[in-house]
């Protein structure tokens, strides 16, 4: 099992303030092409910002993106992971809690955000290698049983 740190050691991550517009946030989303924002009060992190909290708490909502804070339609109810835990326990807590970000933690500060397909890539490669091992086994004949061919 892979543990999720490479995925988040170098990872530019995009973060607003809570009194951050919905336009401005919504701008940022856009320029830098990720579906889900962090959303930070001070150091702390107080929620998350998804497209589906653009659709549901915004344009459905009828809510005024220019002038509403972010920290008016985000979401609260986090789905977090430590930075050393695993990449299939993260893919298992995300699957249960019907999300596709999550927020990485490293001693309780922000280190990073995950998408469901940063994870099924990862457990993709680690298929391949699984595959590829399985193959080599497989395939394996020891130096004491090749066959040899009979003498004319």
């Amino acid at each position: 099992m892979k543990s999720i740190r490479p995925l988040v050691d170098n990872q530019d991550v995009v973060a607003v303030d809570i009194s951050t517009s919905i336009a401005q946030v919504a701008r940022l989303m856009t320029d830098r092409h990720v579906g889900a924002v962090p959303v930070l009060d001070g150091e702390r992190v107080a929620g998350i910002f998804t497209e589906r909290d653009v659709l549901s708490r915004v344009v459905a909502a009828g809510v005024d993106p220019v002038r509403t804070p972010v920290s008016a339609v985000m979401s609260t109810d986090l789905v977090v992971a430590d930075i050393a835990d695993h990449h299939e326990t993260c893919l298992r807590r995300m699957q249960q809690a019907h999300v596709r970000h999550l927020l990485v933690l490293k001693e309780g500060r922000l280190a990073g955000i995950l998408s469901m397909r940063d994870l099924l890539a990862l457990e993709l490669d680690e298929r391949d290698e699984a595959i590829h091992l399985l193959n080599a086994y497989v395939h394996y004949i020891p130096a004491d049983l090749t066959p040899t061919r009979p003498r004319s």
